[in-house]
């Protein structure tokens, strides 16, 4: 695996836990019918404010530098792509009103609209572009994510490395209006990549200008999106304004929106009970109390947990053992009970909802490859055991935190239950975790992964280069379907490959047992509307939302 995407996937890693108790992850994908309402007074947006809150600091507003979910939602609401994200979680025309490819589907040439304008007046172009996505593929970018461009641009990994000029990296403002990117292999998800912070645009004179003062406060930041930003303490929260100079301001309803940092979970609830917040998120505690709410909601993300097997390890290395303790695992009583906030049981790698043809998603495509079924899961201990001889002592490794410690605890007792085996578990922090994995000192583990973007692909390729993280799993089977999927300018065989690919790793090689797909549950004050979060990329949009 490249250095650049081991970073990512530590910074993916960190991502995640400083969103973990995150105040506003989630849309109304889920409100109940009828109940009574938890709140004892309507969020205080009379002057067409929304509030919400995050549990972390802001790390940075230096769109080379943010790498965190709390950075990326101010980013994705003072700025934009060339698409963003609707409220149905699709691309859609943003500062480029177009985009055409070439038939070898290598060439994508993006038309910028008419007008754009940074919040200083001055005019938006395709060089702003070109300046940040190089920017990005340099060494200046600390984010862990140049990746995300080095792997598809022509040429992107060669200027990072120092092995090649800006002029001859594969992004070209033909003219202010016209950006035109050159890919190394067809990549039918890259217009999905553009709605990353990572692929927003940057005023080159005015970063320029403000040499190591930029994006360390608010006056010190340009912005082309929704929003500008008015205050910002990285310690209390942001406070931001609708952009009277964005393109689509005539659609922007809520004029203020307050982010504050609220770090217990308790005192966010008592917030938004007494009418300071607008939307809250519930520990699974309060989620069976709050249920019936009207106000109540919950959905899952891009982001599935699972059981990583160390294939080189002999107590795991028998395929029939791996399947056993696949199929020993209720991931709905996981999901539904144990966790109950919003979580989803898991039927296969990638998550409910990831983009499949265009008319079904990827996991209905599929089917569900990963089940519960204790009758199989004794028939494959059995075969397994007598292959290798007797019967193999496990241990669990997993990280210390309250959420996966509780997961683990539940796993161990279904293996109990459904196996009649004692599996031990081995608590560890995230880094000594992390560790152990990278050195090959583990069995198996309770690990994660939350998409980077729309596609199969952000999951899949992990486990093309077969280091003891990802099991030691080496397969010339999964490997050419990765690659072919790779290389393939027809989508509808790239699908099969991928389709082809999950049902290789997860049905029939037994690498990893999917368990759930992470989820929330929340209120939202009845009087604001449509207030969107992405399962995967920018966390919350404020543009579409609206009050009563």
């Amino acid at each position: 695996m490249k250095k650049s995407k081991l970073l990512a996937l530590i910074l993916a890693a960190s991502m995640v836990l400083a969103t973990s108790g995150c105040g506003f992850t989630g849309t109304a994908s889920s409100a109940a019918a009828s109940g009574p309402a938890q709140s004892e007074g309507t969020a205080k947006t009379s002057d067409g404010t929304i509030t919400v809150y995050d549990t972390n600091e802001i790390r940075t507003l230096v769109q080379w530098a943010a790498s965190d979910n709390n950075s990326f939602t101010i980013l994705n609401n003072v700025s934009e792509g060339l698409y963003r994200l609707n409220e149905k979680h699709e691309p859609e025309p943003a500062l480029a009103e177009s985009y055409k490819v070439s038939d070898d589907k290598l060439t994508y040439t993006f038309t910028l609209r008419d007008g754009l304008k940074w919040s200083n007046g001055t005019a938006l172009t395709a060089k702003d572009f070109v300046f940040s996505w190089l920017k990005q593929m340099s060494t200046d970018a600390t984010n862990g994510y140049s990746f995300i461009m080095t792997d598809y641009i022509v040429n992107g990994a060669e200027y990072l490395d120092n092995k090649a000029k800006a002029e001859d990296v594969g992004v070209k403002a033909l003219d202010d209006k016209t950006l035109e990117v050159k890919l190394k292999q067809p990549t039918p998800y890259f217009v999905r990549l553009t709605v990353l912070p990572m692929f927003f645009p940057l005023n080159e004179e005015y970063v320029k200008s403000q040499g190591a003062n930029y994006g360390l406060k608010a006056d010190n930041m340009v912005y082309c999106g929704p929003y500008t930003l008015a205050t910002y303490d990285p310690a209390s929260g942001s406070t931001l304004k609708k952009n009277d100079s964005y393109w689509d301001a005539a659609n922007v309803k809520v004029s203020n929106v307050n982010v504050r940092i609220i770090k217990e979970q308790a005192t966010a609830l008592n917030a938004y009970k007494s009418g300071e917040l607008s939307r809250v998120t519930l520990s699974s505690s309060d989620v069976p109390a709050m249920k019936s709410s009207a106000e109540f909601s919950s959905t899952s993300e891009f982001r599935t947990t699972y059981l990583q097997y160390n294939l080189a390890n002999k107590a795991v290395s028998n395929k029939n053992i791996r399947l056993a303790l696949g199929y020993a695992v209720d991931r709905a009583t996981l999901a539904d009970v144990v966790l109950a906030d919003g979580s989803a049981p898991a039927t296969g790698l990638i998550a409910n909802g990831m983009f499949g043809d265009g008319t079904k998603s990827f996991r209905e495509l599929n089917g569900d490859i990963t089940t519960f079924d204790a009758a199989k899961a004794k028939e494959y201990w059995e075969k397994g055991v007598k292959e290798l001889g007797s019967a193999p002592s496990l241990v669990l490794l997993t990280e210390d935190d309250s959420v996966t410690k509780t997961v683990a605890t539940y796993i161990q007792g279904e293996f109990k239950k459904n196996l009649g085996i004692d599996v031990k578990i081995d608590s560890k922090t995230k880094k000594a975790k992390n560790q152990l994995m990278d050195d090959n000192n583990y069995q198996m583990a309770v690990t994660a992964w939350g998409a980077d973007y729309d596609d199969a692909m952000t999951y899949m390729d992990l486990w093309t280069n077969g280091t003891p993280y990802r099991g030691n799993y080496k397969s010339d089977t999964y490997n050419s379907l990765i690659t072919d999927a790779k290389k393939q300018t027809d989508d509808a065989k790239r699908l099969q490959d991928m389709l082809s690919a999950e049902k290789t790793l997860v049905s029939e090689d037994a690498v990893v047992s999917p368990l759930f797909y992470r989820g929330f549950a929340y209120l939202t004050k009845p009087n604001v509307e449509n207030l969107v979060t992405h399962p995967f990329g920018p966390p919350i949009e404020f543009k579409y939302a609206s009050l009563k």
